[in-house]
């Protein structure tokens, strides 16, 4: 992953995106994660379809693009928290959609704001779903609104 600059940042922006590199780079499987906020805006993410360091091999992410990521996650998101609503399900937590060639994993952060993430179809889900868990605790508590304006400005500059 090619780590977006962070110059010029506030310290809580500067770690979520030190957070999201490590979940990238550290959890076998995971080709590319997203933060998404509330109405649906990217906040944060990684660079799918770059070299790794350890093999040289291409990751690829939903087309090739971290914006589509960031649209699956809210679509999965808005699909969810409605179909939730209907059946009075209550809040939802995390989903998961296994396909054959990959998977997909949305979990709620605190604020409104999703967690995304696009695995290989043999990845180990159950420590995706922890160090998404993992992620959430830790971001979850900063993302202030303030915090959410920074960092679409600086998804903004970089696009």
């Amino acid at each position: 992953m090619t780590a977006p600059s962070t110059f010029g940042l506030s310290a809580e922006a500067r770690n979520l995106h030190w957070l999201l590199s490590n979940l990238v780079e550290e959890v076998p499987g995971v080709h590319s994660v997203t933060v998404v906020s509330s109405d649906g805006l990217m906040l944060l993410s990684s660079d799918p379809g770059l070299a790794t360091a350890e093999t040289g091999a291409r990751q690829t992410g939903p087309r090739g693009s971290s914006a589509d990521l960031a649209t699956i996650v809210s679509g999965i998101g808005s699909l969810t928290i409605g179909a939730a609503k209907l059946m009075d399900g209550g809040g939802v937590k995390q989903t998961m959609v296994a396909m054959d060639e990959g998977s997909v994993f949305v979990m709620s952060i605190s604020d409104g704001s999703l967690l995304g993430v696009h695995a290989t179809p043999d990845c180990d889900m159950s420590v995706i779903a922890y160090h998404m868990a993992l992620f959430v605790g830790r971001a979850g508590h900063v993302l202030t609104p303030e915090l959410r304006s920074e960092l679409r400005k600086s998804m903004e500059s970089t696009q």
